[in-house]
């Protein structure tokens, strides 16, 4: 059976379009890489900074489960105003093209992150510096809207057909390689840094960085081409008055599959990148130069494991790829939590490694998923939305999740519940879209 958005493409409708040469689409994969990178630094640079230092800077004044709350609140922000920078900036990219619209996006997650660093504390400010924490976060939301749905097409558009599976995972590697700048950055300043300095003023060292890391993203940016999907639209005048209506009107059903197969991949890393780090300090005990070792290593790991998943998906197709991740995230959630409860370092990094892995097959394969089953026109609204929801649903896993632990007193299983009832939805997700159907370049 051939599952499609609604409406079923005819020969006349679809326009094959010529990949750039092989220069050009490397190019633009090196630019969508370098992107996602500091998009995965940014946000992992938050991510330790709200279950660590956090609390104890811009919540004082709260008990210590209530601050941790409040603080994860202020990271969840950032993915819930995602939905409408997505709205705003996937329709940008669908009129003014995937390269310009990037360039806006990556010059305001870079600015707004490296200002956190200079935003002064609870002690100094009262009750303003949570607020203005809060807005920058909302700010890096908004451009994060934008950034993911156009790195994958300035990759996957670039990319001759038989590649698409990839290239659509080469950008995915913005990830692991943000988790490594963080966690090897932070690991270092804890290290050389007194405790007690580090929470005065070496948190800021980290979203400093942001700044020159923005330079170097504009820099690679700037000199790649549009994507060849994007030319044939200008040239045939194909593109959409409003894209993002256009986008719910033509693949509602494609927009929901697309959330579902995203919810593992994002969700897996606010779960172990984010809460487990607080909850391994707070509960188990761990100390937070081992967990960010830890996640170092698995990390590097994934800077294997991605390129070959890719190449995987070339031969299986992404959705399957999605699909086997899933299933084996299912069957190892609550053994994984259950040996973490031992609370030795090897275990650690076998749970960082095991959980990474499979986890990773999800998000290796999201991007060129989202791909085949969204046309030229509206492509870019359509990733960009999807992925946005995925994300909004996402940034509640660390809250929803520790509302959980108070809620069992932090029962051994109480992470694995989460983690089942993500891998549960995508696995759903990606069995639709292993089998929906479309040219992966039609552009009516």
């Amino acid at each position: 059976m051939t599952i499609t958005s609604g409406k079923v493409p005819t020969t006349t409708e679809a326009a094959p379009v010529p990949p750039s040469d092989r220069t050009a689409a490397r190019k633009a994969v090196w630019a969508a890489l370098v992107g996602s990178s500091l998009e995965s630094f940014d946000f992992y640079v938050f991510a330790y900074f709200s279950a660590i230092f956090a609390p104890a800077l811009f919540f004082p004044d709260l008990d210590p489960g209530a601050a941790l709350l409040g603080s994860f609140g202020v990271f969840a922000v950032a993915f819930l105003i995602r939905p409408i920078g997505a709205i705003i900036f996937g329709n940008i990219g669908d009129r003014i093209g995937r390269k310009r619209t990037l360039l806006i996006t990556i010059t305001i997650m870079g600015l707004a992150t490296g200002a956190i660093g200079l935003l002064p504390d609870f002690a100094s400010i009262g009750l303003a510096a949570p607020l203005l924490l809060t807005v920058l976060r909302l700010v890096q939301g908004l451009s994060l809207g934008g950034e993911w749905g156009g790195g994958i097409l300035i990759a996957v558009e670039h990319a001759e057909p038989k590649r698409r599976g990839l290239y659509a995972a080469l950008p995915q590697l913005g990830s692991p390689v943000g988790t490594i700048l963080t966690g090897a950055l932070l690991l270092f300043l804890t290290t050389v840094i007194p405790g007690d300095q580090m929470l005065a003023w070496g948190w800021r060292i980290p979203f400093l960085v942001a700044f020159p890391l923005l330079a170097v993203s504009l820099y690679l940016r700037l000199a790649i081409d549009e994507t060849p999907v994007f030319k044939t639209l200008l040239v045939t005048d194909r593109r959409e008055r409003v894209p993002v209506l256009s986008a719910f009107r033509k693949y509602p059903v494609a927009i929901v599959v697309a959330v579902g197969a995203a919810l593992l991949g994002i969700g897996s890393y606010s779960l172990m990148n984010t809460y487990t780090v607080g909850y391994g300090v707070s509960v188990l005990g761990f100390s937070p130069s081992d967990l960010f070792t830890a996640t170092l290593i698995g990390s590097l790991l994934q800077l294997v494991t991605i390129p070959l998943f890719g190449a995987w998906a070339n031969r299986i197709g992404s959705a399957r790829v999605v699909l086997i991740g899933a299933i084996g995230t299912l069957v190892i959630a609550f053994p994984m939590y259950y040996l973490l409860q031992f609370a030795t370092f090897p275990i650690l990094v076998g749970t960082m490694i095991v959980g990474g892995i499979l986890p990773t097959l999800a998000w290796a394969g999201l991007g060129g998923l989202m791909a085949d089953i969204f046309g030229g026109p509206v492509r870019y609204s359509a990733l960009s939305i999807a992925y946005a929801v995925a994300a909004a649903l996402s940034g509640l896993v660390p809250f929803a999740t520790q509302g959980l632990a108070n809620a069992t007193d932090a029962a051994w299983w109480h992470p694995g519940v989460v983690l089942a009832i993500l891998s549960l939805i995508t696995l759903v997700s990606a069995l639709v879209a292993a089998r929906w159907k479309r040219p992966v370049d039609e552009v009516n």
